[in-house]
């Protein structure tokens, strides 16, 4: 498994158990122990860490992009592996640097992890969002273009 393919799985992991006990236990030691654990010698740990740090600063603002894309889907109604799949995906796609991370990169390494740990039909539900909202980024990037014609 690729470096930051691994990375992402652990930070969907270290999610996922932060999430189902209601974000009580210290995220930082749930990601300390699964990087130790099951990524030793991980060679861009602070990939990972950019990760993790990146959704927690935008969850809200992630979280309510996910409540506009998915209005049929409320957010604590979201299988916690869709739902934290969805965050990393929107945290790369809409905070991350594109130069690091293009967007598809983003979307598609979100398809990927929902597909290897979700439901199955996880892998579709996300792309869908997904792609609401990279469609929507597009279309707010359309007229900057023309004007700047």
């Amino acid at each position: 498994m690729a470096t930051r393919q691994l990375a992402r799985s652990l930070i969907l992991q270290s999610l996922y158990e932060w999430d189902f006990y209601k974000r009580k236990p210290d995220l930082t030691k749930i990601v300390e122990r699964n990087l130790n654990e099951f990524a030793p010698g991980l060679d861009e740990p602070d990939f990972a860490w950019r990760l993790v740090k990146g959704v927690i600063e935008h969850i809200d603002e992630i979280d309510a992009i996910i409540t506009k894309a998915a209005p049929e889907w409320p957010v604590e109604q979201i299988a916690i592996i869709d739902r934290n799949a969805l965050r990393i995906g929107l945290y790369e796609l809409l905070y991350a640097d594109p130069e690091e991370v293009p967007p598809k990169v983003a979307i598609n390494e979100a398809i990927e992890i929902a597909k290897n740990y979700g439901g199955p039909n996880s892998g579709k539900f996300i792309n869908g969002v997904l792609g609401t909202v990279y469609k929507q980024l597009q279309e707010k990037e359309q007229p900057k273009q023309a004007t700047s014609d």
